[in-house]
């Protein structure tokens, strides 16, 4: 709004200074008038001007040229129209240079009027002179100043976008000039459109550096076109692939089993190598790279490495060629010390750890297997990777050698004394010595004496007084315990080992001490479906049957809650001892009814007996001992009245 305002303001003072000038002239001019020579004046106003009769002609002039009929006319404007070109809007036409300035190119296309394109649009030709001939494109014949309006570089674009439309349609080949590196690719310069060549398709080998292209005009084939994003895919590798495949296809040709080539090592994977024999690639796997293991292709080849090698297998229709490297030189079994035997002493190197065992390489090629039964004298197998790991530098002997078959099974527990021998004189039976757990099951507890002497202490043999449900409640893997030897199997290698036998049996003393009906305090340790239990004192377990534990009150016993517990089942062999809360307050509560049943029993009796003897009183007096019967009356009313009030 102030804009507007400040126009108007702006506007009105032009119109008054015009206004101001259009006075001052009037004035100026009365001025003239009156000092000029006024015989001038009439001489001025005394002119005659001559009117012309009937309409004036323009197109003459005053030579009297122009006088032309109306065929003439139209003959002349004819042969003028035919010296133009007619031009549309979006056009491509070719135009003449007519001259060459700082900024623009001017161009003659044959239009009414000439046109103007920027210099930079010419970059590409710095030789471009005056009469060279160019193609444009009509951007317009006249833009608002009348001028014609060309553009070279939509002309380019245009017929660049034809041109690769052709070569997609045709599958012809294009040039290409390629501009910078992006991500996945190059950039491509197609007359004026760029291009995305993928990385993939520059060559049929990996490329590793790609600025090497940069600056570089190539051969191309078009293989995708986005015309809604205007966006073109180009390949050279095709190109190549085309090429190869007819060198493919007589390099097969002339393969044979067990031929030797050069080749050039092109890429390197984990499971191998792919070697370019000029032309064709084949594929040299990682098991026929070396007679030895090898973890990684790397480690032996490296990439455009030049290398010898042997054709193992080939496909015609498919053109796969497996190659292989260590096939030219001889097996390493073959040259094997022919004086090696069972028995010997090998060196090695070790290259693989299973669960199964381990694999010690002797020499590149040869191997041999130690497995885990033979890597200790412990009869409790335990994991090869507590005994080696990959690179260890070992000595093993020996156990069996196939030289046909080529393999070899090794030993290292060899390599010292068998400690199962003599071994009943260092642990006869009954013999006391500690141990270190090993290992546990539910059976029992596996424990080492000394290295390669282990024993079985079965979950039995771990406590007198204690149930046990699993040895880890009892003891745990490292620990040491004080074993007694129960039992000797020196050909079986079976050694049977006691914990509880260090110490009395304490059940023949638990036996006079939890009698049967005998009462006993104790501790609720656990709560199950069956019934609870509990500890008794010296350490011992007892069992309370869930219809046991209930309380005088109906409730049942709780975890960690302390009561008296009565015996009620012992059992020395099955080291059983059942007992029960309820059966105190029952037994209680029957004592009571049966003395209250003592006690009325006595009182009827007693009753009874007066009764008996006031009967046979009467029965001996008679009605003459009115006395008596007046006393007796007497005190049967007193009695009466007694009660009632009461």
């Amino acid at each position: 709004m102030a804009k507007k305002q400040e126009a108007e303001k702006e506007l009105k003072a032009k119109q008054a200074e015009i206004q101001d000038t259009d006075i001052k002239s009037v004035k100026e001019k009365e001025n003239i008038e009156s000092e000029a020579d006024s015989k001038f004046i009439d001489e001025i106003k005394s002119n005659t001007w001559i009117t012309p009769e009937g309409d004036f002609d323009w197109d003459q002039d005053d030579k009297g040229f122009g006088n032309y009929s109306a065929d003439e006319r139209a003959k002349l404007e004819e042969q003028y129209a035919g010296t133009f070109n007619s031009v549309n809007k979006g056009e491509i036409v070719e135009g003449t240079v007519v001259s060459i300035n700082n900024k623009d190119v001017v161009l003659n296309i044959g239009f009414k009027s000439d046109g103007l394109v920027s210099l930079s649009e010419f970059r590409d030709l710095p030789d471009l002179k005056v009469g060279d001939k160019v193609d444009v494109f009509v951007e317009s014949r006249e833009d608002e100043n009348g001028q014609l309006v060309l553009s070279r570089k939509r002309a380019k674009t245009q017929k660049s976008w034809e041109a690769i439309n052709e070569a997609l349609e045709n599958d012809t080949i294009i040039n290409g000039f390629v501009k910078s590196r992006t991500k996945g690719g190059l950039i491509v310069d197609i007359k004026g459109v760029e291009a995305f060549l993928p990385g993939s398709q520059i060559d049929i080998k990996p490329i590793r550096d790609y600025d090497i292209y940069v600056g570089k005009t190539m051969e191309f084939k078009v293989v995708k076109i986005n015309h809604e994003f205007k966006n073109v895919v180009v390949s050279h590798k095709v190109l190549i692939e085309d090429d190869l495949e007819n060198q493919k296809s007589e390099i097969v040709a002339k393969l044979e089993k067990g031929q030797v080539l050069e080749g050039t090592v092109k890429n390197i994977t984990d499971f191998g190598v792919f070697i370019d024999l000029g032309g064709v690639d084949g594929l040299l796997h990682i098991t026929d790279i070396s007679w030895g293991r090898i973890e990684h292709p790397k480690e032996v080849l490296s990439l455009d490495e030049k290398i010898n090698v042997v054709v193992l297998d080939f496909d015609d229709e498919k053109k796969r060629i497996a190659l292989g490297l260590k096939q030219l030189t001889p097996h390493p079994w073959e040259s094997l010390d022919p004086n090696l035997a069972v028995g010997s002493k090998v060196k090695g190197k070790i290259v693989t750890v299973a669960d199964y065992g381990a694999f010690l390489e002797i020499t590149p090629g040869v191997e041999g297997l130690i497995h885990v039964s033979e890597m200790s004298w412990s009869q409790n197998l335990r994991s090869p990777q507590e005994f080696l790991k990959v690179g260890d530098e070992i000595e093993a002997e020996v156990l069996t050698l196939d030289r046909d078959e080529r393999k070899m099974s090794l030993g290292i527990k060899q390599l010292t004394p068998d400690p199962w021998k003599n071994i009943a004189e260092r642990y006869p039976i009954g013999s006391k010595h500690k141990a270190i757990v090993k290992n546990m099951t539910n059976f029992g507890v596996f424990v080492e004496i000394e290295e390669g002497v282990d024993g079985l202490i079965h979950i039995s043999d771990l406590s007198w007084s204690k149930k046990i449900n699993h040895p880890n409640e009892f003891t745990k893997v490292g620990e040491e315990l004080d074993v007694v030897v129960l039992e000797l199997d020196e050909e079986n290698r079976k050694l049977s080992l006691g914990h509880k036998q260090l110490e009395e049996n304490p059940w023949d003393t638990f036996e006079t001490i939890f009698t049967v009906d005998s009462i006993h305090d104790g501790t609720v340790l656990k709560v199950t479906d069956k019934g609870d239990i509990v500890a008794l004192p010296y350490g011992v377990e007892g069992f309370c049957p869930s219809k046991h534990s209930i309380k005088e009150d109906g409730k049942p016993l709780k975890a960690e809650e302390s009561a008296e517990f009565k015996i009620i089942e012992f059992n020395k062999e099955a080291k059983r001892i059942v007992i029960s809360h309820s059966r105190i307050w029952e037994d209680q509560r029957a004592e009571a009814r049966v003395e209250e049943f003592n006690n009325r029993k006595k009182e009827a009796k007693a009753a009874s007996n007066a009764v008996k003897k006031v009967k046979d009183s009467v029965e001996k007096s008679t009605l003459g001992d009115l006395d008596v019967l007046a006393q007796l009356k007497e005190q049967m009313e007193g009695e009466e009245g007694a009660k009632k009030s009461k």
